[in-house]
């Protein structure tokens, strides 16, 4: 009984692989269309899963040059830790949200991996030595987007101006009204400024 229904097994699966390795016109089309499906499904799957753990914040601690150099400070910033619980995290602030701009961020970064290999910041001193020039690129990125990444969370539009400082108030309408964007005033909120920094410039 056994040995019957494995050689209709065989059969079974023989067909369906005659047929695939040698489809008829009637199958054809209609067997390729299936099978792109359930493997554009697959793919598509595969690729977002993929995209997804690369903004996890243990993909970007993967590198000690991010574990050891930048997050410390990060932890010290009320973007960690802060009275509402909110967090944001290194992606929130260096990966676009929408799908165009995220898959050209993803792009630009595999240069990273180049820097990785050669040991470009691989120290310490190696790293403060390029700190300046690194963080001048990503706020270079921020002006040309008008800070995206950071109106993600804060908007201005919904900004209560009497809840916060009078200074503040003041240089957020000044701000606005002249085109400044977050970064033209925010740098250094989430980790250190290089040295060399200089903010009059």
């Amino acid at each position: 009984m056994s040995t019957e229904h494995e050689n209709d097994n065989k059969g079974i699966f023989g067909r369906f692989w005659r047929a695939l390795r040698r489809p008829s016109g009637r199958f054809s089309l209609g067997g390729l269309l299936l099978i792109g499906f359930f493997a554009g499904i697959i793919f598509w799957g595969g690729f977002h899963t993929v995209v997804e753990y690369t903004n996890t914040e243990r993909f970007c601690l993967s590198c000690h040059e991010m574990g050891e150099f930048v997050y410390p400070e990060y932890q010290m910033t009320g973007h960690y830790e802060n009275r509402t619980g909110v967090r944001a995290t290194c992606a929130d602030c260096h990966v676009p949200d929408s799908w165009g701009p995220k898959m050209v961020r993803k792009v630009v970064a595999t240069r990273e991996l180049w820097h990785k290999a050669m040991g470009t910041i691989s120290t310490k001193d190696k790293f403060e030595d390029k700190r300046l020039e690194l963080a001048q690129r990503v706020w270079r990125s921020m002006e040309r987007t008008d800070s995206r990444e950071c109106r993600n969370c804060h908007d201005f539009q919904y900004m209560d101006y009497f809840e916060q400082s009078s200074r503040a108030m003041q240089r957020h309408m000044d701000g606005f009204d002249e085109g400044e964007t977050c970064i033209d005033c925010h740098k250094g909120v989430a980790h250190d400024l290089p040295a060399g920094y200089d903010e009059d410039s």
